[in-house]
């Protein structure tokens, strides 16, 4: 791949993580992965879709939430089939 190539991809992508979240300070970032799946959708139930600032939220348990090597987003899928099926453990509701 040329320099060129490379300019050009950095200059179409931006690479990012989650930022730093005082309420999760510890290595195990489970809860921080649970919180944002919650905000992203208690906000898109109070928003809608295309409301710009959920996609942080989006961006950020997409970061966070734990994936398997099989699976591409093996936590985020749990998630949707609870939701999906009514069991999941909190309430979305704005």
């Amino acid at each position: 791949m040329s320099e060129s190539e490379v300019a050009e991809l950095k200059s179409k992508f931006v690479l990012q993580t989650a930022g730093f979240d005082a309420r999760f300070p510890n290595q195990n970032q489970t809860k921080h992965c649970f919180q944002n799946y919650l905000d992203y959708h208690k906000c898109i139930n109070a928003k809608g879709e295309d409301f710009a600032p959920c996609k942080q939220f989006f961006r950020a348990y997409h970061s966070l939430c734990p994936s398997d090597v099989t699976c591409v987003v093996f936590q985020i899928e749990k998630f949707d089939e609870q939701r999906e099926a009514g069991t999941f453990p909190a309430s979305l509701d704005p």
